[in-house]
């Protein structure tokens, strides 16, 4: 890969600074971190209901809390990132939830462990547009899908993380042991605080809204305004349409290998660890292809894949079809379609509000996952439809999956889009 630059040919690694490079290192790190908090929890629901004698579902609905928190956290580090900059509430949002996680494995009762498993959520929320906004507002265009799908695909390597510690730390540690794991994050607030600068995209922006007296106290507000309203909430639909087919694909998956198959410890981590190295791999091979045909069909064309590929091992009853179905849906459902996020939910919007919008649209879309976890286990448990797991993940996952699709063709393609400092809707 490489362009004339002055009559030099650059490979697109050496193009970006050393300053663009440490940024998009923090917004990686965060986003890494942030996966393993959130994801260890889907590991240990089944032995947390049964420490505290709670119905599975309402563990589920701790998962719920948690993503629908998102909303909140994200709504206000996107406006401290809008009015602050990207680097405070990245900081502060690492080390949020990296003490709720901690804090929540020493819970005497199931009610403690809900609170601070919630609140968790608000700096999970918080992390993201922070983090994306630091990242691809300054990186250059010709690789910031490959960049964005890096980026992205890395919650695949938190997932894979918490897999990891599960397999080789549960059985001795417990459930208890994989939240503590869980304070190790806030160490990186440190290198963010040492290393990583402001986007110049965004100082140089902020100073143009002082110095012409036009500055959006409200981002919250203003992206509702005309001209950017549909935008918005087209961006909302595809998001809600993610999320509801990412969660009904992941989020109960460890539950079903252990509740209607019986898998052991080892069986139940290693579908998810492999499927999450090639949800990091896909998604970084997809940001490639995003670069050279667009953003909108690096999304499209794996949703539709998807499709084909979950009735084959979730109406299977052969643990092996199952567990390579999962693994390949990880080259789609988890890689493909999620990896062009960040740049394009960032491609979308004007400076002023990208990091306030970017979080609204893309955690409304975690209300609307937070709300697959006990649905589905609500059809799959409860006795008057006791279904088991994978028909109400095949049902969730297909329903998701076809209106993320309509929503992305009826969206705005951003391949090329540069992201100027100039005042937009001030």
């Amino acid at each position: 890969m490489a362009e004339i630059a002055g009559g030099v040919s650059v490979p697109w690694y050496k193009e970006p600074t050393k300053d663009q490079w440490y940024a998009f290192g923090a917004a990686w790190l965060g986003w890494v971190l942030d996966a393993f908090d959130f994801t260890v929890f889907l590991l240990i629901m089944v032995p947390i209901a049964k420490e505290f004698d709670v119905p599975l579902t309402s563990v589920a609905i701790v998962f719920t809390l948690t993503l629908w928190m998102r909303l909140v956290g994200a709504t206000a580090a996107g406006w401290m990132a809008d009015r602050m900059g990207r680097k405070t509430p990245l900081m502060i949002s690492i080390l949020w939830f990296s003490v709720c996680n901690f804090i929540a494995g020493f819970s005497p009762t199931f009610w403690f462990l809900l609170l601070f498993r919630t609140l968790l959520g608000i700096g999970m929320g918080a992390e993201w547009p922070c983090g994306a906004a630091l990242a691809m507002e300054q990186w250059p265009i010709r690789s910031r899908g490959f960049m964005s799908g890096v980026l992205q695909g890395s919650w695949g390597l938190g997932f894979l993380l918490s897999s990891l510690c599960y397999w080789m730390l549960f059985d001795r540690w417990g459930w208890r042991g994989m939240l503590w794991i869980g304070i190790a994050p806030a160490l990186a607030i440190v290198y963010v605080r040492f290393f990583v600068k402001e986007p110049e995209v965004w100082v140089e922006n902020n100073r143009l809204q002082k110095a012409e007296n036009r500055v959006v106290k409200a981002p919250l507000a203003a992206i509702f305004r005309r001209g950017i309203i549909g935008n918005v909430l087209n961006a909302c639909w595809f998001q809600c349409a993610g999320f509801v087919a990412y969660y009904s694909i992941n989020a109960l998956f460890a539950t079903h290998l252990q509740k209607d198959l019986g898998l052991s410890t080892a069986l139940i981590a290693t579908p998810i660890m492999l499927a999450n190295v090639l949800v990091f791999l896909a998604s970084s091979s997809w940001g490639v292809f995003s670069d050279r045909f667009g953003r909108r069909w690096a999304m499209i064309i794996p949703g539709i894949i998807s499709m084909a590929i979950l009735p084959i091992y979730l109406l299977s009853t052969n643990t092996l079809v199952i567990v390579g179905g999962f693994v390949a849906i990880g080259l789609f459902a988890g890689g493909g379609m999620y990896g062009q996020i960040p740049a394009y939910l960032n491609e979308r919007y004007p400076t002023e509000v990208r990091a306030t919008a970017s979080a609204f649209s893309y955690h409304v879309g975690a209300i609307a996952g937070g709300l697959v976890p006990p649905i589905l286990t609500y059809f799959a448990s409860d006795p008057a439809w006791n279904l088991g797991f994978a028909i109400p993940m095949l049902i969730g996952a297909m329903f998701g999956l076809v209106n993320f699709v309509v929503a992305l063709l009826l969206g705005p393609e951003t391949r090329g889009v540069e992201m100027t400092s100039e005042l937009v809707i001030a």
